[in-house]
């Protein structure tokens, strides 16, 4: 929608003919470039040379020197513009951008300071400095939908109470509990403890938890300290907590209610551990809690100098980060190790996760196949819950830009590959509410210990926290010294107790050494030539084809990621996925996509059919992928619905993901050859299946027909090579 008056406000912007003053896009639509550029013209009018998007010290100083109140008497008309322009992105009635401080302009000033909490502080319709500097910034002053009465009700007490000191400026007063919020609730505090402005400073330091401490609250108690503490408690989104002065038994019950929930020992009084928990991600970081996670291995020494210290759960590592020269996974017998000296344990997944260029749906795909892997060869065992790493300061639109999707995946990839496992998150607050408010993880495991990250200030504890981390320390000595991340404990995830056998991977496939890949390359065409298959193109069928050889084997190597993960999940030789679809691939002709449109028109109801074709990079039919799935869900391989391949919706619903989604397309075809293999009398495919095995699997990829057993021969000729370049890797 298009503010006509924002559009004024734009053009006046582009009035100015000045280095340093950006044009900005008259849209009508107010957003951060708007608010930067009406600072650096606020900034060309003061006089002021270096002018930057902030409004820093030096703006304010020379803002309180030229103009310590713009109001009618100022008499300056481009002050007066920036003013109504600011306004009108406010939401504010500016009055024409015309440069005169009118009756409107005074109206809505004075509305501005009273939606901001301090109109008492500053009487009348004049614009004093800290306005001018909340005015040109994209906070709100009214409620914004979703947001808090009571929260704004403090919001506006913080501003008109606190207003006066030099370094506390003007908050939000949208009824959203925020980072800048949080910090100016410390300063309150700071302030009350008696600190002046040259010590305060936003931050829960040694000063400031000495000054709480001696403040502890109880039933009876008055005063603004009081207040202070409810509007931590609304702030932290504690139910039936109205703004008042006074500390009652409906308080004291409230109270009592946040500590059971943070795990604090349940007294009903505003003691020091309350207060922390209330004011800083840690809490009180002395506490001791009953949970750790560690990159070192737990030896035996290790193991009794952890109980002895009261930790009960320790979480442990899944896997190495590549390249790493960390050793932080869990080692051979150490599971048992724990078991036997009374410590249970819970399974982080994280190898990278450090930025939020790591998350996507892709790499989401990727971490959940390696995850179960690797839980399944650790003996992780059924109803294990799994903890996804996101170690990084993710900001609100990392979480929905690159969080999220990465999550999607993990939760469909582990229902599906992994059924038997559950999800959980390791990150900061807001990360892990999000994620769990969409369903993808039912327990978090918080990064309290990062009082800095902005997904943890402003944020209250997730519902679902498991483990909360929030200190780094050493337990033991000697031989039994070990470093570890102090954790406490909600008791929603009592770790697994309990193991099955380790299962051995080195003998399944890693990687593609990409530094092969020509010699691949020349290999399979050498392979596909001797049977009359050219680089393009060809005789009888082969001329109809769409793709090169040298497409398909490119083809297969840029899914080596996925191809990897799913023979290790389903312990089979990636040969066996990759020889079919590089085929399919080679082979793909004009007629596959009109038998696809065929498809479409017959579901969409603008044709008579087929109701199925085979479809994507694997060219595999709905039906048969609903067949194979099934006989794999069945036999406990794979997780999910059984589907009815006579019924068109779930015909329709699987060929459309076959057609659509790579990822998919590819994972089904292992599917189709765990059930081919039962089809055709043989074992589940496997480390150690046979050669002979592995054609009559791959010939059933292709059907029953007399035909199908020439595509076995042809398959194992590619077999062959790609087992030429993999076998030896891993070893």
């Amino acid at each position: 929608m298009v503010d006509e008056m924002v559009v004024r406000a734009q053009r006046f912007i582009n009035s100015y003919s000045v280095a340093g003053i950006p044009k900005v896009e008259e849209n009508g639509r107010t957003g951060w470039s708007v608010v930067y550029a009406l600072t650096r013209a606020l900034q060309y009018e003061l006089g002021i040379t270096a002018l930057s998007d902030s409004f820093g010290p030096t703006t304010l100083a020379v803002l309180q020197s030229r103009f310590p109140v713009v109001d009618a008497g100022s008499r300056h008309g481009n002050v007066y513009r920036i003013v109504q322009s600011a306004l009108y992105c406010k939401g504010y009635d500016g009055g024409n951008v015309d440069g005169t401080f009118n009756s409107r302009v005074s109206a809505a000033v004075v509305r501005l300071k009273q939606d901001m909490g301090v109109a008492v502080a500053y009487p009348g319709d004049g614009v004093t400095p800290k306005v001018f500097k909340a005015l040109l910034t994209m906070d709100a002053y009214v409620a914004l939908p979703g947001g808090g009465e009571q929260v704004r009700s403090v919001q506006q007490w913080l501003n008109g109470r606190h207003q006066g000191r030099r370094n506390f400026f003007i908050i939000p007063c949208d009824g959203y509990f925020s980072r800048d919020v949080q910090k100016a609730l410390v300063y309150a505090i700071q302030y009350e403890i008696g600190m002046g402005d040259e010590v305060a400073n936003g931050v829960f330091g040694p000063g400031t938890r000495d000054g709480v401490r001696a403040h502890s609250l109880t039933t009876g108690s008055t005063g603004t300290w009081v207040l202070l503490f409810r509007a931590a408690l609304i702030f932290n989104q504690r139910s039936g907590v109205v703004f008042t002065s006074v500390f009652d038994g409906a308080l004291a019950a409230v109270v009592r209610g946040f500590q059971g929930f943070v795990a604090l020992p349940v007294t009903g009084i505003g003691d020091f551990a309350t207060w922390a928990s209330l004011l800083v991600s840690t809490g009180d970081a002395t506490r001791r809690g009953t949970a750790a996670d560690c990159v070192t291995e737990v030896t035996a020494d290790r193991a009794v100098a952890l109980r002895a210290a009261g930790y009960r759960v320790v979480g442990r590592y899944l896997a190495n980060a590549p390249g790493s020269s960390l050793d932080k996974q869990i080692q051979p017998g150490e599971l048992e190790r724990l078991r036997s000296f009374g410590l249970n344990s819970f399974p982080i997944y994280q190898t990278l996760g450090g930025s939020a260029e790591y998350f996507s749906h892709q790499q989401g795909v990727a971490d959940a196949l390696a995850a179960v892997q690797r839980a399944r060869h650790h003996g992780f065992r059924s109803g294990t819950r799994i903890y996804f790493a996101v170690d990084f300061d993710a900001l609100d639109h990392q979480v929905s830009d690159n969080v999220l999707p990465h999550f999607r995946a993990i939760a469909a990839m582990v229902a599906q590959y992994g059924a038997e496992y559950r999800v959980g998150i390791y990150g900061p607050r807001n990360v892990c509410a999000r994620v769990a408010a969409e369903g993808l993880a039912d327990a978090s495991f918080v990064s309290d210990m990062s009082t800095g990250f902005s997904g943890n200030l402003g944020y209250p504890m997730p519902a679902n926290w498991a483990f909360d981390q929030i200190s780094t320390v050493w337990v033991g000595s000697g031989s039994g010294a070990i470093e570890i991340d102090n954790n406490i404990s909600s008791g929603r995830d009592p770790g697994q107790s309990g193991y099955d056998p380790e299962v051995p991977d080195s003998a399944l496939d890693v990687g593609f050494d990409m530094a092969k890949r020509d010699a691949l390359l020349a290999d399979v065409r050498a392979c596909l030539e001797g049977r009359g298959v050219p680089e393009t193109g060809g005789d009888g069928w082969q001329a109809l084809t769409l793709n090169s050889t040298t497409e398909a084997v490119e083809v297969v190597l840029a899914l080596d990621w996925l191809i990897t993960r799913l023979a290790r999940s389903y312990r089979m030789r990636k040969a066996l996925i990759q020889c079919p679809l590089l085929w399919e691939f080679r082979a793909y002709n004009v007629g596959d996509p009109a038998a696809d449109a065929l498809v479409r028109q017959y579901h969409e109801g603008t044709g008579v059919g087929p109701a199925d074709s085979s479809t994507g990079l694997g060219q595999v039919f709905a039906r048969t992928a609903i067949v194979a799935t099934n006989h794999c869900i069945r036999q406990g391989v794979l997780g999910g619905r059984v589907k009815d391949p006579d019924a068109d919706a779930d015909l329709w619903e699987v060929w459309q993901k076959l057609n659509g989604d790579p990822v998919y397309n590819v994972g089904v075809i292992p599917a189709v050859h765990v059930w081919g293999a039962a089809d055709v009398g043989v074992a589940r495919p496997g480390p150690l299946t046979t050669e002979d095995d592995s054609r009559r699997i791959m010939a059933r990829y292709n059907g029953t027909a007399n035909s199908s057993v020439g595509y076995g021969v042809a398959m194992v000729d590619l077999y062959r090579i790609f087992e030429r370049y993999q076998a030896p890797l891993r070893s």
